[in-house]
């Protein structure tokens, strides 16, 4: 596929969880638009670097910070959930510093992370959240509406990636309105070779045609599948599949 450069996680993840949005996002081109829950976490993720960098900047400070990016990146956005998940940032950006705080200031926000074994065509790529090369630890931050009790295997693939070059001890801390909690994730390169393994069939996928209407004569959507649930979603399962 000519148009495609390179993985990340999610869309190895995607790829793995359902093929149809695959060809829809990564090989149509067709994004769906983000709602408040994910522009909710980008905020949370501005305000809580900003603290973790500034370790004398208060609360106050730091949702503003959030506030701020959250309103712009929703700007335009019709989801009609935006003001209930606004009014959670504060809570989340406050729980989120209380547990990373205490690690220091990080020496490595948001770096970009490139991974290319032998065998792929593409590298995988990612940004990892925050490293401290002191006690050589990376921490990727979540945020959601319900504590998991423990890493998520699509995180715990997403972070494997981030760790590639130093080994270091990787968690997840994963922030809700009311909890925060962190965990270590175990098995780290059995987590990146099912990352790079999902990549190669990946590729094999893409590798079966340059036309992009391949893919979409291939593939059908499962309209029961959350991935399917949106208004936006079926419109867009309708004008390509016609169903």
């Amino acid at each position: 596929m000519k148009s495609f450069a390179r993985h990340s996680p999610s869309s190895l993840n995607l790829f793995s969880g359902c093929v149809s949005m695959f060809v829809v996002e990564k090989i149509l081109g067709r994004r769906q638009p983000v709602g408040a829950p994910a522009h909710r976490g980008t905020a949370v993720e501005d305000g809580v670097t900003h603290g973790l960098m500034n370790p004398a900047a208060s609360m106050e400070e730091c949702n503003n910070v959030a506030f701020k990016k959250y309103d712009t990146i929703t700007a335009l956005s019709a989801d009609k959930r935006r003001e209930e998940y606004r009014t959670t940032i504060p809570d989340m950006v406050k729980s989120a510093l209380e547990e990373l705080r205490p690690y220091g200031v990080p020496t490595e926000c948001q770096k970009f992370v490139e991974w290319k074994p032998e065998g792929l065509d593409y590298p995988i790529v990612g940004y990892l959240d925050y490293h401290w090369a002191e006690h050589n630890i990376t921490i990727d931050l979540k945020t959601t509406e319900k504590m998991p009790s423990a890493v998520k295997v699509a995180h715990a693939r997403q972070v494997s990636l981030y760790v590639t070059s130093n080994n270091a001890d990787a968690r997840a801390c994963y922030v809700t309105p009311k909890k925060q909690a962190t965990y270590r994730i175990e098995n780290i390169n059995d987590h990146r070779n099912a990352l790079y393994r999902m990549a190669l069939r990946c590729e094999a996928f893409l590798a079966l045609s340059d036309d992009p209407q391949f893919f979409v004569n291939i593939t059908v959507p499962d309209l029961e599948s959350f991935y399917w649930s949106g208004p936006a979603a079926r419109q867009l399962a309708f004008e390509i599949w016609g169903i």
